[in-house]
């Protein structure tokens, strides 16, 4: 188990006063029985809001829901937690890929966690002709749902450049495979419409990564991200199953866990409407430290 400090600083600031607005944040870490414990966990947003509320959605992911007053400049929300991390059991009890459509069918469940939820893509998730020849040819000759998981994280990892400017966050799937380039969104979103190609259901999660500095140099304050990966559903015994394609690993002891959901849309981090005259501008800044 690992105990980690998390701090989220998210800012804006407005060219011109802002009207009167609502925003939704899903910022929070989640209760992941068997993988993650949050100890504590606030929520400050500045100027303080007309009205605030909190609820959890349908997937389990905690919202904050605020009614921001008209004539503000600038809107500051920040965000601290201390959570306990355990690693995942890294056996593979998934069922064997040509059984996983039969088992899927059998599942009565229809809760948060059903399978049934995450097997239809989701719009801006699709898989293109391109993603789903690509996945079918990357998990070629895999004998678990597990093995497929990997070997299609890898093959995206290869593929795939890193680039923080190729997409914005309303970039479709299969336009960012088509340029081979994005951002761990789409990186996440290609792998679950992929994932989704094979029979195999997927889910698009959504969190934090601890990122670890060279060998000899210093830890940068901020250099930790908001981040994400993806889920895929192995089987009764193996349950869910997290993979992160940008690093091309599992979702260990640095990831840790904001929500999940059919696509983005269901774990944006900040949503709502603010009427604006002008421009705008945002900072965030991610930084956890193990405890």
């Amino acid at each position: 188990m690992t105990r980690y400090a998390l701090r989220l600083t998210v800012t804006y600031t407005f060219d011109r006063p802002v009207g009167a607005g609502r925003q939704v944040f899903r910022v929070a870490p989640a209760h992941v029985p068997g993988e993650q414990h949050v100890v504590a966990s606030h929520l400050t947003v500045s100027p303080r809001p007309v009205e605030q509320t909190g609820f959890t959605d349908f997937f389990g992911t905690r919202v904050t829901e605020v009614a921001m007053p008209a004539g503000l400049t600038g809107l500051e929300l920040v965000l601290t937690a201390t959570v306990d991390r355990l690693a995942d059991r890294m056996l593979d009890l998934s069922t064997p890929l040509a059984g996983l459509r039969a088992e899927i069918a059998a599942h009565r469940g229809v809760g948060p966690t059903s399978p049934h939820h995450f097997v239809d893509a989701p719009q801006r998730a699709l898989a293109s002709p391109e993603i789903a020849a690509f996945a079918a040819i990357a998990t070629q000759g895999a004998q678990t749902t597990r093995e497929a998981l990997e070997r299609l994280g890898r093959a995206l990892h290869v593929e795939m450049a890193f680039d923080a400017t190729a997409t914005e966050v309303h970039t479709p799937a299969a336009q960012a495979f088509a340029m081979r380039r994005g951002v761990c969104q789409d990186f996440a979103q290609i792998m679950v419409a992929g994932l989704r190609s094979l029979g195999i259901p997927g889910a698009y999660v959504g969190g934090y990564l601890r990122t670890l500095p060279p060998a000899g140099q210093p830890r940068l304050v901020g250099a930790d991200a908001m981040h994400a990966w993806v889920r895929a559903w192995g089987g009764e015994e193996a349950g869910w199953i997290d993979y992160d394609p940008t690093n091309a690993c599992y979702a260990l002891g640095d990831h840790v866990e904001i929500g999940f959901g059919p696509g983005y849309s269901a774990v944006a981090p900040v949503t709502g409407m603010l009427r604006l005259d002008g421009t705008q501008t945002g900072v965030h800044a991610v930084d956890i430290v193990e405890i």
